[in-house]
């Protein structure tokens, strides 16, 4: 599948000198760790207002005080959020209080290793509601912010987890065949198709909003620069894990995807995956045709409709 014409032409990108970007204000979920953590701190040194997305006050504080150090005057602020809780999510839209919002970063996610299988308050499966569910409920309470933000955009991050994968449609939440690292893989290709079909209807519609799908390839805490306290490694640890390196990165290079996503003024929406350009895993973004199964619009166009009746709300987003 060819590459958009915008996206092969934008100037070359270089992740060590980012454009300015004061006067933007982005919502990163999850922010308080891992990847998120370092999509906050990579935006809040180029001037823009971050909000951490977080349902841990505590962690959103310490990684408020671990950007604050590394970037004087970063304008940060805490949005408490839990995305398996709808009651939340509601909330925390109507606690942001912007007039204007440049771009979400849907980033946030859990991943569960062993069974049994857990639930979240409202019934669904515990990392499909978090990481699908709550994502898209999240953009439908967003829509009006952000549509009234000209060129705005909502970044996804998937994982590679979702490449082997393929839905079950008659069993979404693995309600009859449980297995943990199956059940979060489908939760993240689920979020993936939303985000494709999300921007088959912006594009449909006109707006001026856009959906952009970035995967952060193989990220290791080991490889991670330090962010005490959110993040120690031992010299050890660092020494014996370089010959990973080759392959794949910390977790501050995988932040990267989804910082150009929000920040470059040749990305455009379009069947276009965003990822590492060294086999997917590891180096600077760069946009990659589709996987084959995120491509199939049949799947992604029932997918979004089961989320409006799973969560009990659309994102809409009329031409603009």
């Amino acid at each position: 599948m060819p590459m958009p014409d915008s996206a092969l032409q934008s100037p070359p990108w270089d992740v060590h000198r980012l454009p300015r970007a004061e006067g933007r204000t982005v919502l990163v979920t999850g922010a308080n760790a891992g990847i998120g953590y370092f999509v906050a701190e990579q935006l809040a040194a180029t001037g823009a207002g971050v909000v951490l997305g977080s349902r841990d006050r505590g962690r959103a504080l310490a990684a408020m005080t671990s950007i604050g150090a590394r970037v004087p005057g970063a304008r940060l602020r805490h949005l408490p959020l839990d995305l398996a809780d709808p009651a939340s999510i509601e909330a925390s839209a109507g606690a942001l209080q912007l007039e204007r919002l440049d771009a979400v970063v849907l980033n946030a996610g859990i991943a569960l290793d062993d069974p049994p299988r857990r639930t979240a308050a409202n019934g669904h499966e515990l990392m499909f509601a978090t990481n699908h569910l709550g994502h898209f409920a999240l953009t439908a309470r967003l829509a009006p912010l952000l549509l009234a933000t000209p060129g705005s955009r909502i970044v996804t991050t998937g994982s590679f987890a979702a490449k082997s994968e393929r839905l079950d449609l008659a069993d979404l939440q693995s309600a009859r065949d449980y297995k943990p690292k199956r059940a979060y893989a489908r939760s993240k290709l689920a979020q993936m198709l939303f985000a494709v079909e999300l921007d088959r209807r912006l594009r449909a519609a006109g707006s001026s909003t856009l959906s952009v799908l970035t995967h952060p390839g193989g990220a290791l805490d080991a490889l991670t620069p330090a962010r005490p306290p959110l993040h120690e490694r031992t010299a050890g640890e660092r020494l014996s894990r370089l010959p990973l390196g080759l392959v794949v990165q910390g977790k501050d290079a995988a932040a990267w995807p989804a910082v150009r996503a929000v920040l470059d003024a040749g990305v455009r929406g379009g069947p276009v995956l965003w990822s590492p350009r060294v086999f997917g895993l590891r180096g600077e973004p760069r946009p990659e045709p589709l996987w084959e199964h995120l491509a199939d619009p049949a799947t992604a166009a029932w997918l979004w409709e089961a989320s409006c009746e799973l969560a009990g709300c659309e994102p809409v987003f009329p031409a603009g």
